[in-house]
């Protein structure tokens, strides 16, 4: 009688963390989605606010490279406020500061206006809510199997792209670019309340028991430091493969949709079409994720990194022959690999640095891709700008992009 019953109690104590991660998981898709989905809404806008305005493209894409910007520079700040004070504070603050930069950016006049509120104020809350505290809090329940939580956390931005930018469009047909971001900042501040009432966050932020670290490291010992980890080489290697790939890539998807209505395709067919970037993105996310465990962690991000370039490639010739052939083929190949590197650099940065100073220095090292964002996103504007077409923004595209891929052929920590 005893031990029949034990048998059902004892099987639901290891049943439960799995649970409780799970839904960890899905809290922390859902905020990344939401972020990166309203953030990245910026590339239906951009037309609509410069044809108000008067400005030209490289005015209106600093708006957007300010985002990147400072979504990649208080990375490091949001590290250490989840390492001191857990990811209900964080949470709360990247909410609170894009509902409030909407609101904002609904009234601007001036450019400034829109660089401080969809610029910094998105970026803060892009970078409070994205992928810093979610690795860090899905670190805590999944252990060894983060690269695989990592990539449904980075396929959130494919989610959110898909999701947001159609949206966008319609309600900008239907209430105008001032009256959609209203409707998105009263959205977020609505999301705010039972996030800070009803969900259980110090048991999210305590972890999976089962969740152990590893006897040894493979670099070094767990007592990192953030000026230990910038005297190692493999702390730059990342960060050079962030930025120079983020480069590559938002020089590009900063102005993807006015490329392709430059190129023929109506303005909601163009942003469906990259919106669908966000259901190819999650089965390429998955499909290097499931490389990596094949092939190992240097031939995926190398394939990666090929197929991201046959899809810039395509996108060459759709300003030739735009037909929806070769705009399928550019969403499944660059849309499909945009981010799909981002979960095995996460992982393997948190491997080689873990110790109870990891937020910090993943932040740190995610500095890279905000400023290759940004860089790339306010150069692609301003390189269109000069040259009156999309031919030398393409080719400093894929000239950032091998220079990403470099660091994957050099450097034996990244093997």
């Amino acid at each position: 009688m005893d031990q029949t019953s034990a048998t059902p109690h004892q099987s639901t104590i290891p049943a439960r963390p799995v649970v409780v991660a799970l839904i960890v998981l899905a809290i922390s898709f859902v905020l990344a989605a939401l972020g990166r989905g309203m953030s990245e809404s910026f590339t239906v806008f951009l037309l609509p606010i410069s044809n108000n305005f008067g400005w030209d493209r490289g005015q209106v894409v600093s708006i957007y490279s300010l985002t990147a910007l400072t979504s990649g520079l208080v990375g490091p700040f949001v590290g250490r406020l989840f390492d001191r004070s857990g990811p209900r504070a964080v949470f709360t603050v990247g909410l609170l500061a894009l509902g409030g930069a909407f609101l904002i950016a609904a009234y601007a006049q001036q450019l400034w206006q829109f660089q401080f509120s969809l610029g910094l104020c998105v970026g803060l809350g892009l970078a409070s809510i994205g992928n810093v505290p979610g690795s860090i809090l899905l670190g805590r329940w999944f252990g060894p199997r983060l690269p695989a939580a990592m990539s449904v956390i980075y396929s959130a931005t494919g989610a959110g792209v898909l999701l947001m930018l159609p949206v966008s469009q319609v309600l900008i047909d239907h209430l105008g670019w001032r009256g959609a971001y209203q409707a998105y900042g009263y959205a977020v501040l609505f999301v705010l309340l039972p996030l800070l009432l009803v969900l259980p966050w110090r048991l999210f932020a305590a972890g999976s028991p089962h969740v152990t670290r590893p006897a040894a490291a493979d670099i070094a010992g767990d007592g990192w430091t953030l000026p230990a980890a910038m005297r190692h080489h493999a702390f730059w290697a990342l960060f050079a493969t962030f930025f120079f790939t983020a480069i590559g890539m938002y020089s590009i998807s900063a102005q993807v949709v006015a490329y392709l209505v430059d190129a023929g395709f109506p303005p909601l067919q163009a942003a469906t079409a990259w919106g669908f970037s966000g259901v190819v993105l999650l089965f390429g996310m998955l499909s290097i994720t499931w490389l990596d465990g094949k092939i190992g962690r240097r031939r995926s991000v190398l394939l990666s990194y090929a197929i991201s370039i046959i899809g810039i490639g395509l996108l060459w010739l759709l300003k030739t022959y735009p037909n929806i052939w070769l705009l399928t083929g550019f969403v499944v190949c660059f849309g499909s690999m945009i981010g799909s590197r981002g979960p095995l650099l996460t992982a393997t940065a948190m491997k080689i640095f873990r110790g109870k100073h990891v937020g910090t220095i993943y932040g740190s090292i995610a500095i890279g891709s905000g400023l290759g964002s940004a860089l790339g996103s306010w150069s692609g504007g301003l390189i269109h700008d000069f040259t009156g077409s999309y031919d030398a923004l393409l080719a400093f595209a894929f000239v950032s992009v091998i220079l990403g891929m470099l660091p994957f052929l050099v450097v034996p920590a990244l093997r």
